[in-house]
């Protein structure tokens, strides 16, 4: 076995590897970028080395700065994670000329499945099922036009050298073919620096299932079961589970077998996944009989592969370790078994209200259940992290087990409950609406379930109740008292009622006006301190007012007599408020006639940093609401700005290839 190993990677993957290498007795030294050299991967290494600037494709995509730091640290073998270069066949063929063991398969096998178009042609030899489509090597657009239509539409548009969503358009007819393509090309070479694409015949309503497989170095496979990854957003996995619900013994040995048949064709060593696509329907048991087709094979393992763990109580890290220092798989295919049901949810910076869109910025506070035999939190940052433009807005994965698909559900809506996190929009409001939703819970899945239900999903925001409001002033109340104390400590009258903040005035009702703003609607709150108590005055409602400071931080609230417990997190001049799984952001303002509320108008500003792609329109033309108006990449994925409402282009201040920084006008509409 391996003394010390360099992890190629950061975040939570990163720490994932090292809590593994840890419990091994492994050494490990980690990589960073400039923007990470505060970061928790960082801190959990023995040893890190700096390998360049932000700019993933000058530090974690920096083939000889990663070789040159584990050769400078007596690293013994490199594991890549996933993601960056855990799929470059040259990195991995760099590794083994520098003497450094690679912990994934070889370099042919990452070649031969990392190419899409040729790995279709190989499973094809090999007899594995696969969905009609184009995957051959002749790009020009009007012969793929000419392919999609011999396809039939609707048909998805794949980049042929990666996944993860990137390079992906469905298109659901000829006149949309031109501009997806285009789309598609252009994500193709940003995310993976070569835009071929390949094309498939669209499945309507299909499941995502994929298959965990394991080979060695003597020639042994195995694999572990499946899992279902169907509930997506942008082409990105948000829920995934396992085993797949409604899936037979038969169904299972069925695509176990496909599996191990696509490993085999390439000689596969260590952990990779072999994705299918099934049709989603079940019979009148409700058990899946849809037929599957192969989609891809990740050569490296994959984000969730803790469900897989959860089933089994195996650590796939430490199988990757063992496999990689030359030892035999250490379970054969019948030693293997699953239980219970696991579910994962990945929890993202993102604003789902808003397309998903990625969010960025600081951590003002970050608070996660505690880990427990049934749940458990992978995650890379801490409270004061920031999420910044260059990476994966990733900020943890919460995995949940239960005896049965059922009890999971139940344990993984609780613990997203419990999730605590402020300074930028966050997901996980919306994934607890989608692990209670009908359709999840019933396992009607498909890749449209998010789309499908999204009266259910997307509900309108909620009044703010009177609740929040409540906690919002008891805990600016408690933030005055504290700096009160302080003041008076320092002053020449400590006693005197000027340094008290119950209201107290000269002659006058004591009491506290406080004022608050949640985007653009405006709240009051008056605090009155009477011989009887506090009373608090909402809207022309008065409750009598109770509070304390729990052992854990938070308040206990009482609203005439109605107990509600509540985290209060400050952040400059906002309140961050948790309830029962709901988050408010509420802006304190001295005085609410002082509100600034922003009416709009006619400028467009850059949503998050990023890199203008195209343009769509020139000075003075007159466009319709919803009409393309410019192409912003960020995070390697493209986001259309469209336009608000009628009206007239006036100004562009971008042009295609430039940068522009958040917040910044990209353009003006009159």
């Amino acid at each position: 076995m391996f003394r010390k190993i360099l992890i190629a990677n950061r975040g939570e993957i990163a720490c994932r590897v090292m809590r593994t290498a840890h419990r091994m007795g492994l050494r490990t030294v980690a990589v960073y970028s400039d923007a990470d050299r505060e970061a928790r991967h960082v801190r959990l290494a023995d040893e890190a080395r700096r390998i360049g600037p932000a700019a993933a494709r000058e530090s974690y995509l920096n083939a000889e700065a990663i070789l040159a730091a584990a050769r400078d640290t007596g690293a013994e073998a490199i594991h890549p994670g996933y993601g960056f270069l855990s799929e470059n066949e040259d990195f991995a063929h760099a590794c083994a000329k520098a003497g450094i063991v690679f912990i994934g398969p070889s370099p042919e096998a990452i070649a031969a499945m990392g190419d899409k178009s040729a790995a279709k042609s190989l499973m094809e030899k090999a007899r594995v099922p696969l969905v009609p489509g184009y995957h051959g090597e002749k790009q020009d657009a009007a012969f793929l036009a000419k392919e999609a239509g011999r396809i039939g539409y609707p048909v998805l548009i794949k980049a042929s050298a990666g996944g993860g969503g990137k390079g992906m358009r469905i298109v659901r007819a000829a006149g949309e073919f031109k501009a997806a393509l285009e789309g598609a090309q252009r994500e193709a070479k940003s995310a993976f620096g070569d835009e071929r694409v390949l094309l498939e015949r669209y499945l309507e309503r299909p499941r995502h299932i994929e298959v965990q497989v394991f080979g060695d170095t003597q020639g042994n496979l195995v694999y572990l079961f499946e899992r279902d990854c169907s509930v997506q957003r942008r082409h990105q996995k948000v829920l995934e589970e396992a085993p797949a619900p409604g899936m037979t013994q038969k169904r299972r040995n069925e695509m176990g077998e496909a599996a191990l048949a696509a490993a085999r064709a390439v000689n596969y060593v260590g952990a990779g996944t072999v994705e299918f696509i099934a049709e989603s329907g079940t019979d009148h048991a409700g058990a899946l009989s849809g037929p599957f087709y192969f989609m891809e094979m990740n050569t490296r393992l994959q984000v969730e592969h803790p469900v897989t763990e959860m089933i089994t109580g195996l650590d796939l890290v430490e199988w990757q370790l063992r496999v990689a220092a030359g030892e035999p798989l250490p379970l054969a295919q019948d030693d293997l078994a699953i239980r219970g049901h696991a579910i994962e949810a990945r929890v993202y910076a993102e604003d789902p209200a808003r397309d998903f869109l990625p969010q960025t910025g600081r951590l003002a506070h970050l608070r996660f259940p505690a880990d427990a035999a049934d749940l458990r939190t992978d995650t890379g940052v801490e409270a004061g992290a920031s999420i910044t433009p260059y990476y994966d807005p990733m900020i943890a994965k919460l995995i949940a087990w239960g005896q049965d698909r059922r009890a999971a559900l139940a344990r993984l809506a609780s613990a997203l409950d419990e999730v605590e996190i402020a300074g930028l929009r966050t997901n996980v409001e919306f994934l607890a609406r989608t692990v209670r939703s009908r359709a999840f819970a019933a396992a009607e899945l498909d890749t449209g379930l998010i789309e499908r239900s999204r009266a259910e999903l997307f509900p309108a925001r909620a009044p703010l109740a009177d609740e929040f409001l409540a906690a919002a002033a008891y805990a600016e109340l408690l933030a005055e008292e504290g700096a009160a104390r302080e003041r008076a400590a320092a002053s020449e009258d400590p006693h005197s009622p000027w340094n008290r903040v119950d209201g107290w005035r000269l002659n006058q009702d004591s009491h506290h006006d406080l004022a608050f703003a949640e985007g653009d609607a405006r709240h009051a709150a008056t605090l009155h301190f009477r011989a009887a108590g506090m009373r608090l005055g909402i809207a022309g409602r008065d409750y009598a007012l109770e509070g304390e400071r729990l052992a854990d931080g938070r308040l206990l609230v009482r609203l005439d007599g109605r107990a509600t417990k509540a985290r209060a997190v400050r952040d400059g001049r906002d309140w961050h408020l948790f309830i029962d799984g709901a988050h408010r952001r509420l802006t304190l303002h001295e005085e609410l006639e002082g509100l600034d509320i922003d009416a709009g108008g006619g400028s467009l500003a850059a949503p998050m940093p990023g890199k203008v792609i195209a343009v769509m329109v020139k000075r003075g033309d007159k466009v319709q609401k919803g009409a393309p108006l410019l192409i912003l990449e960020a995070m390697k994925m493209e986001h259309t700005i469209f336009a608000p409402g009628d009206g007239e282009v006036k100004e562009i201040h971008y042009a295609a290839g430039e940068q522009v920084p958040e917040g910044a006008e990209l353009l003006r509409l009159e």
